[in-house]
């Protein structure tokens, strides 16, 4: 079968591009997936770079298939399996191997697709959908008096909190990087999108929530903002620290939090919120039905065929892409 794959960590040269690569067997607790639709995601990037080489929480070890995100067929089950059977349509994430023609996954992280939602859909929205919901409902606990700050507004998951945020009725504040990004990010709903200003959002914040801040920070950023989303923040507030697209924070001194008004700071992983079949397919479920309300719409900004993958890539790695990337496989 064809297949993405790594045996060493390092840049794009060490992608090897296969077409006799072995089809998985579905072993005790998984499935056997055709794949349809693959989500291409920054977090594929980081496999290839070797950041989850020692990762409790994303065990992916070398060698590997990459793609941590698809959408396709179930063609076998493997002992011990049997709330999901052959013929079933099912989209999962955070399970790597979806860069190929076939891919054996766990069952407990694939949840079944309606069929009004197409395998493009459900794989552009498995990931970054369950992300936004986990960080909006189960971290944030967001509600209609509810002011929160987005960071990286215009990426797929930014707008996803930003429409999860906006339905419960909450205030949102966005940043990007540019006119073009700050105005996707007006489009999905935020009350106010803001340059970035070399940390002079968290002042444009402060002042247009009369001078006491966010109640809530999502800061995928990292080490570029996350003082400044600190300085963003309401005395006794949160700041959500789902990712470090710019780098790690290794020098924070716990006492700083104390000082910028005694905050929570937490580092959340989709991983463990997403502990049981019934979780996955509970969230799963919440981004599908909204999809098909209308209350959440998901862009598919790119659509790669399998031998584009590394062209995908390449545009995520640059910071190029704005929403979300799916390769037909």
């Amino acid at each position: 079968m064809r297949a993405i794959t790594i045996d060493t960590y390092g840049g794009p040269e060490v992608v090897q591009v296969r077409d006799d690569a072995p089809v998985p067997i579905a072993g005790p607790g998984e499935i056997l997936v055709r794949v349809v639709c693959a989500g291409v995601n920054f977090m594929d990037i980081h496999t290839r770079q070797g950041k989850y080489a020692e990762s409790r929480t994303y065990p992916v070890r070398l060698p590997c298939t990459l793609g941590m995100e698809g959408a396709g067929i179930v063609v076998a089950t493997g002992p011990g399996v049997s709330r999901l059977r052959v013929g079933h349509r099912v989209a999962w994430c955070i399970a790597w191997g979806s860069f190929a023609d076939y891919a054996a996954i766990p069952a407990r992280l694939a949840a079944v697709i309606p069929d009004e939602i197409g395998f493009d859909t459900a794989a552009s929205a498995m990931f970054q959908g369950c992300t936004a919901h986990y960080l909006v409902h189960d971290v944030a606990r967001l509600t209609r008096n509810s002011r929160c700050l987005v960071h990286a507004a215009s990426g797929s998951i930014g707008q996803i909190l930003i429409q999860m945020a906006k339905g419960i009725g909450a205030t949102v504040y966005a940043t990007a990087s540019t006119e073009d990004k700050r105005a996707v990010a007006l489009r999905c709903g935020a009350d106010a999108a803001l340059p970035y200003d070399n940390g002079g959002f968290a002042d444009r914040v402060r002042h247009l929530t009369g001078g006491m801040g966010a109640d809530v920070v999502f800061d995928s950023v990292g080490v570029a903002t996350l003082r400044d989303s600190m300085r963003a923040t309401r005395t006794r507030g949160l700041v959500i620290n789902y990712g470090n697209v710019s780098g790690s924070v290794k020098d924070l001194d716990p006492y700083e939090l104390g000082e910028a008004g005694s905050l929570f700071l937490t580092r959340p992983r989709l991983a463990d919120h997403m502990g049981d079949a019934e979780t996955v397919q509970r969230r799963a479920d919440a981004v599908f039905a909204a999809i098909l309300d209308g209350s959440l719409a998901i862009a598919i900004a790119h659509r790669y065929a399998f031998d584009e993958l590394s062209q995908g890539h390449a545009r995520i790695e640059a910071r190029e892409q704005v929403g979300k990337a799916v390769a037909w496989i």
